[in-house]
């Protein structure tokens, strides 16, 4: 089990999450039919920090990333900046105790992230985007559940294959703890 990354490590993983995030979101987002939502891939890269980095890199890299998409493009949605620092949050809480770092990426590890990543997502897109949408911003009801539950579905998705996919290379890159011998 590795230590946790030490605070300036998280003030970087912090900044470079955010960055890729913005990145990411503001120029390889999929559109989609229903208004002001698209098939993101940023919330693999925002996962796999949350679990290398812990819960509050994954949640201010979420919130800030998606800020600065948002001051760049659709204008400033809080509920849906919040969203994104939950299932970061989320994320990184449930992942507190792994060894990615350590080497190792089990079948069980990515069942764990998998589940981990639906959770997070129903949490930020099936309640806190569109409960805040609804009391913030008086939207209708039925237009932004719909397009919550296409965040769920579509972030879903690309989260839990391509945040497997990394995490599973990113372990395969790491020395194994207890895996070097001494030569006698």
């Amino acid at each position: 089990m590795t230590r946790s990354p030490s605070p300036v490590t998280q003030v970087v993983a912090i900044g470079i999450g955010a960055a890729l995030f913005f990145v990411l979101g503001r120029f390889v987002a999929i559109p989609t039919p229903v208004p002001n939502t698209a098939i993101s891939i940023q919330y693999a890269i925002l996962a796999v920090f949350a679990v290398l980095y812990g819960p509050w890199v994954g949640a201010l890299a979420g919130f800030i990333g998606h800020l600065l998409i948002d001051v760049t493009g659709y204008g400033i949605w809080i509920s849906w900046e919040l969203s994104s620092g939950v299932f970061g949050l989320v994320v990184g809480l449930l992942l507190l105790r792994n060894a990615v770092a350590d080497g190792e990426f089990t079948g069980r590890t990515a069942t764990r992230f998998a589940l981990a990543v639906l959770l997070a997502n129903a949490v930020a897109w099936l309640v806190v985007a569109p409960l805040g949408d609804v009391v913030i911003y008086s939207e209708p009801a039925n237009k932004v559940w719909t397009q919550g539950a296409l965040a769920f579905v579509s972030n879903s998705l690309t989260a839990v294959v391509l945040g497997i996919i990394i995490l599973s290379v990113y372990a395969r890159t790491r020395t194994r703890t207890g895996s070097l011998s001494r030569e006698q």
